[in-house]
């Protein structure tokens, strides 16, 4: 770990983001620490950060709405959540609103540093794809500006988690992949396997149910070869 590491963490409770800033001081990073979500908007639209670390439940600009606002604005720094809302549909909230990981309150500080360190390792940007294009059937996506267009010239925009998704299957057409494979290629840090049903399904609400095929008791591939 290097000082060159540095970390915006949005956290209002005074007592947790004392102790977070402490932890992560050691950890070798250098902190910034806003108290709601307005100053935090304000430092990660005006200060490089390898990581942010966002509360969900906070005054001013709630937590996935600041993260919204941040990638609205082309900040593609990989971002943890922290929330004391857990389940699967929170968590699923979370990634979609473009977070890298999530993690339920409380959690071990030991986790939560380990998986700082694979955020950081992913690098600015994430679990984006590559940019550039991809043909299949009569669809292309545009990993980069992260739209579809088909061949009659309608064009539909998919999220971060969409995009990943579906560049990886359309890369590979005719590979089957597992709900293991999924996780570990497009969700890292999530171990809910429902989370790639979750998205597959926003995938055919968007595409049409043919765009993914499921493979039973194997996984998915593309729909479209």
């Amino acid at each position: 770990m290097t000082q060159s590491a540095r970390v915006l963490l949005v956290e209002d409770d005074s007592q947790l983001s004392a102790m977070l800033e402490e932890l992560l001081t050691d950890e070798g990073y250098a902190v910034d620490v806003a108290g709601d979500g307005q100053r935090g908007l304000h430092l990660g639209l005006t200060r490089a950060y390898d990581v942010l670390v966002l509360d969900r439940g906070l005054p001013a600009i709630e937590g996935l709405d600041l993260l919204g606002r941040l990638r609205g604005r082309g900040v593609l720094t990989p971002a943890l959540v922290l929330s004391a809302l857990g389940n699967p549909a929170d968590r699923v909230a979370g990634l979609d609103a473009g977070a890298e990981d999530y993690m339920s309150k409380p959690f071990d500080l030991d986790e939560f540093t380990a998986r700082l360190r694979a955020l950081r390792r992913r690098g600015g940007g994430g679990s984006l794809p590559d940019t550039g294009t991809v043909r299949f059937g009569a669809l292309e996506l545009d990993a980069g500006t992260r739209r579809v267009t088909a061949a009659d010239g309608t064009v539909v925009g998919l999220s971060e988690r969409e995009c990943s998704l579906l560049d990886l299957l359309a890369r590979r057409p005719r590979q089957v992949f597992s709900r293991g494979e999924i996780l570990n290629r497009v969700f890292e840090g999530t171990e809910d396997e429902g989370a790639v049903d979750t998205y597959v399904y926003y995938l055919r609400r968007k595409l049409g149910r043919e765009v993914v095929t499921t493979v039973r008791g194997l996984g998915y591939r593309l729909g479209r070869g």
